[in-house]
């Protein structure tokens, strides 16, 4: 299978070059040249699949001409080594828990899954540039920690990551770097683009991203939607609530359900940064500075994935919004509730999952359905947030880890130059 840029302006490329390029020279973002349609075999059969065999199957048909299918069951099953339970939380109501990998974050599917597809496809040094308003950042560290040939960079927003984040994300050492910027994650992803674009450079060295931008996240991370609907009542119209910054999370879920999959819709549930809610509402996309909340992994003011949920639909706004309602909520919604769900079901939320599950209840009270949302990180890694809300949270143990370990960061300016500096140096 070939994939095309979404700005259409410069020639179609093999899956393992849309890996290893990240980014279309043209800017745009690299999709795949027909949506491949699932066997109605696959789906009858479909409870009684592992998650690897479901991974492998929805993978294939993308990734065929340059991965065998023995390889590619190697890299999804070490790349699905934990659980993704869906728990019920009320009467028809459940959270699909994402945070059961190794940095305790959804991301981590999409991240290992990378990792191992540049792995098999590096025979030369190359550098991985991403940048990360949160989790991402863990999670492309902890997948590509100690790979050979492979350095990581990573630049997050200087005060705008949690305690516990930060410490995942400066604590590693070997070929992970991280660089602290005096900016928001909208700077940080301004830079990364800028790099990408930047002929001299990737003249001098090989660059590639770990971001949503990446074909190579986007793709298993449709993987959990089979995976969930498995556990689910067949016979009822399921709507899944996505809380979302840049949008790579629900443009996954979209992609699962054009394969085929039976997903009645979507809800985008975001926080302040409502851009793409507002699109819903207002048939406008007006991209703008983002600002600062406690679901920091959602502050993005310009999310990058719109421009691939809009191509699943070509470009019709009539189209999206048949499938995909838009909600938003302010910080002090979300601490209600995170403490109700808590006092009243026993459940902890994270402030991203909060804002899922009120995305979701906000949908359910126009419309019959089982609904799921996704609880996209540990509680723990928002302790501030969480411990003020509802009291202690217990800290797992491959969290804790990571707390007496000594920082090591490179601060640097909002500025492409010192970037550029930093990466040929």
């Amino acid at each position: 299978m070939k994939f095309y840029s979404t700005k259409r302006s410069v020639e179609s490329v093999s899956f393992k070059e849309a890996v290893i390029k990240g980014l279309p020279e043209d800017n745009g973002l690299f999709m795949p040249e027909y949506i491949p349609q699932l066997s109605e075999q696959f789906f009858a059969n479909l409870n009684d699949k592992s998650i690897h065999e479901i991974g492998l199957e929805v993978a294939y048909p993308f990734v065929g001409d340059d991965i065998s299918k023995n390889d590619l069951e190697e890299i999804v099953t070490e790349t699905l080594n934990f659980d993704i339970p869906v728990v019920r939380v009320e009467d028809n109501v459940y959270s699909l828990e994402l945070f059961h990998g190794p940095t305790c974050a959804f991301k981590d599917v999409g991240a290992r899954f990378l990792a191992r597809c540049l792995s098999q496809f590096s025979d030369e040094k190359v550098t991985v540039l991403v940048a990360t308003s949160g989790d991402t950042g863990s999670a492309v560290a902890n997948g590509f920690l100690g790979v050979p040939n492979v350095d990581v960079v990573i630049l997050y927003p200087k005060g705008k990551v949690s305690h516990l984040q930060e410490q995942q994300l400066t604590t590693l050492g070997q070929n992970i770097t991280a660089l602290e910027v005096d900016g928001t994650f909208d700077d940080c992803q301004a830079l990364v683009k800028t790099a990408f674009l930047d002929k001299e450079l990737n003249e001098s060295i090989k660059l590639t991203s770990a971001n949503s931008i990446n074909i190579a996240r986007l793709i298993p991370q449709s993987f959990y939607y089979f995976w969930a609907m498995k556990q689910l009542p067949t016979d009822q119209k399921i709507v899944f609530s996505v809380p979302s910054g840049n949008y790579g999370n629900l443009t996954a879920g979209l992609l699962a359900k054009a394969m085929g999959l039976g997903i009645k819709g979507f809800v985008a549930s975001s926080n302040a940064n409502d851009i793409v809610p507002q699109y819903l509402n207002e048939n406008k996309f007006k991209p703008r500075p983002s600002v600062q909340t406690i679901s920091n992994a959602m502050d993005v003011g310009n999310p990058s994935n719109f421009g691939r949920m809009t191509e699943l639909y070509q470009q019709s706004w009539d189209g999206i919004t048949k499938d995909i309602t838009g909600y938003s909520f302010l910080d002090g919604e979300t601490k209600t509730a995170m403490k109700k769900v808590f006092d009243e079901k026993g459940y902890i939320l994270d402030p991203h999952g909060a804002v899922g599950y009120l995305g979701l209840k906000s949908y359910m009270k126009n419309h019959d359905c089982i609904g799921v949302f996704l609880e996209t990180a540990h509680p723990a890694k928002f302790l501030d947030t969480v411990n003020e809300v509802i009291g202690e949270v217990e800290i797992p143990e491959r969290l804790a880890a990571y707390l007496d370990k000594t920082k090591v960061s490179i601060p640097i300016a909002n500025d492409y130059e010192a970037l550029k500096e930093i990466l040929v140096g």
